[in-house]
Formats: C-alpha cells, structure tokens, sequence
C-alpha cells in the first residue's frame, strides 16, 4: 500500500502572468529515488520581489527553477520548510531549512554538497541561473535565524541581500567617478529592496567621502509612507518628476521597470545622466506598455555581485559585513511594518493578482502558509 501525500501548487501562464491555476497531484513518499528529500513547505515570504520573478520568467531564467509544463511555471519564494522524507544519509527528518521554494505545499529536492550548515538542490530537473538560489540554510546551524522573527527573515532577508549587494555595486562605481555624482534617484521607492537600498546608500555616504542625495520616486499614494521610513533624503511623486533638477549628475536605480518613466527621466536628465541601472519590475501594468526609445541602461544581476565579493572577502567576510548592514536596517524598520497572514491556496492565488495589480499594502510583511 502506498504512502501518498497531495501535493498542492499554483501554476502561472508564462505568456500571461495574470492567469493561473490551482494544480493537484498525489505522491509516494515511499517512492522517492536515492538523495531525494522531500520538504513540507511551512512558510513563504511574498512581495513586489515575487512579481518581478514572474515578469522576467523567461527573460532571466526564474521558471527553471521548479518546472510545471512547457506553457506554465511556478513562481519562485523564499520560505521555510521541514524534512519529512529523506533518502540522503546526512539530511534528516524533522530538519528545519531555509531556501529557495515553489508556490506550493511540498517540493522534491536532490540533496547534494552537504555540509553543517547548508545543502544544495542538484537535480537535473532543476535549471538554475546561479548557486545562490540552489542552497538551502539549516536552520539548527544559522547564526541569522531567530524562531521569534521568522516572518522578518522570509520577506527582507533575500530583498536585502539584493540591497546589499547593490549598495556595494553603486559605492564602488561612484567611487571611480571623476565628476561625483550628487542625485541618486529610486524609482519604486516604497518597494522593501529600494529602501533597504536607499538606507545603506544614506548610511554609507559619509564613509565614503561622498554628498549625494538619495531621492526615492514613488506614487502620490504611497508618498506618505515612502517619507515615514526616514530612508531617503528627499520623496518625489511620479507626478512631480518634471521638478526634478536635471543639470546635476545624476544615477537612477529602476525597481519599477515602467519604461515610459524612465524615457522621461532620461530625457531630463540628459548628458547628466551617468548610470541608468534596471533592478526589478514591480510596475506590471507599464510592462503592457512598450513606448518606442532605446534605454541607455544596464541590467544589474545580484547572484554575480555575490560572487564577485564572496570571492574577495571570503564567505566568513561576506556574511560579517551582511550582518552588519541587516542588523542596522532591522533596527531602523523594527516599529514600521506589521506581519499579515495569508492561509490557504486560495488567499495566496488571491495576494498574487493583488501583487501584479501593484496593490500590496506596504505597511505589511507578508508570511504565506499552505
């Protein structure tokens, strides 16, 4: 007699990320193949950052992650989850892991470079655009996790690696400038990775002998929030863009992907304009809206920036100074935002399409259970 447990997933149509499913299926526990562990997902963190994982699907490679079918795909989370089945001798039942996860109840995984504190996922189904996303943290062993802050660590701990590394990207690139930039404009300010940015960019500025400006540009309804995080030196609506003094040197940080927006930032800003740098896409509906102008920009991929700083500073290094930069963020955003709960396929399936809809409330972290 058979072991079986259902498995429940909500699957996206790639060539329209509005149209999704609720997909069933049963498993055999007993059946699982030599290193394969299977995890019971307990938690997932979900944000504007999910929303950019399903627009640039395709285009950088998340739907390889946890393949569905030729047309569909599977969002990829960050979240917690549980061995309940292992057939690796150094994985146990019962092990509490943090990772990269599906839109789903459960998820297979072959384990592979195992050590005491992480494993990675190596199955060939898997196609995975960087390590960073294969490896999943022991929990027993992570000097990060806190029990008591759990829903903290699902929705900023991977936003804020990305800040982390985008801070150091821009630092080290203004500081082979000769004329000094003095604006660094944020598009999508009230999004979590833009103001994690926005504070090491404002925290570090002194250190580094610089005096720009970090200016967050966001909706007329978000402004007010935008300006309570105290992460920007200045907040901008969308709508006031044109008051923006375009004969400074200037760099922009897109987490939006509205082109329009950044045609007309480029076009302001012209000559003074040293750096366009492209980060996220939490503006879905611009996505529909493909004005004609080519964008002098570059896209800025955070796996690599690991990489390279990781190979630099050693992964002792890397995670001393990441650190440092989470502990001064968590303390400044401690009394700013709350937890909300989603329970259920059919709450998250719903908080999806509030997310592509641009509507999530910013005031929220929130923490997903199947």
């Amino acid at each position: 007699m058979s072991n079986s447990i259902t498995v429940t997933q909500v699957w996206v149509e790639k060539s329209n990320v509005a149209n999704t499913k609720i997909i069933e299926k049963n498993i055999d526990v007993d059946q699982l193949q030599e290193g394969e562990v299977l995890l019971k997902i307990d938690s997932l963190g979900f944000s504007a950052n999910n929303i950019t994982y399903a627009v640039f699907g395709d285009k950088m490679g998340y739907w390889g992650f946890f393949p569905a079918s030729d047309n569909w795909g599977i969002v990829p989370m960050w979240g917690f989850a549980t061995v309940i089945k292992s057939n690796h001798l150094d994985v146990q039942v019962g092990e509490k892991v943090y990772g990269y996860l599906p839109m789903a109840s459960h998820l297979i995984i072959k384990a592979g470079k195992t050590s005491a504190t992480h494993f990675f996922d190596v199955s060939d189904k898997r196609k995975s655009i960087s390590p960073v996303y294969d490896n999943y943290v022991r929990c027993a062993t992570d000097p990060g996790y806190q029990a008591s802050r759990e829903a903290w660590q699902l929705n900023y701990r991977p936003l804020f690696m990305t800040s982390f590394v985008l801070d150091d990207f821009v630092g080290e690139g203004l500081a082979e400038l000769v004329n000094p930039v003095v604006q660094i404009f944020v598009t999508s300010a009230s999004s979590k990775t833009a103001y994690g940015t926005a504070h090491l960019l404002m925290k570090h500025k002194q250190a580094r002998g610089l005096s720009y400006k970090v200016i967050g540009l966001t909706s007329t309804h978000n402004k007010t929030f935008t300006e309570g995080l105290t992460c920007y030196d200045q907040v901008v609506s969308y709508d006031d863009i044109d008051t923006l003094d375009g004969g400074k040197p200037s760099w922009v940080l897109d987490f939006a992907g509205n082109k329009s927006l950044l045609l007309n930032l480029q076009q302001g800003f012209a000559k003074n304009l040293g750096k366009l740098i492209l980060i996220g896409s939490t503006d879905v509906d611009a996505q529909q809206n493909k004005p004609q102008g080519h964008l002098n920009s570059e896209f800025f991929f955070a796996p690599s920036q690991v990489k390279k700083r990781t190979s630099e500073w050693g992964h002792e290094g890397f995670a001393e100074r990441y650190a440092n930069a989470w502990q001064s963020f968590a303390l400044h955003m401690n009394d700013k935002v709350k937890v909300a709960e989603y329970s259920g396929v059919t709450a998250i399936e719903s908080l999806y399409h509030t997310g592509l809809e641009n509507k999530l409330n910013n005031v929220e972290i929130n923490v997903l259970t199947f």
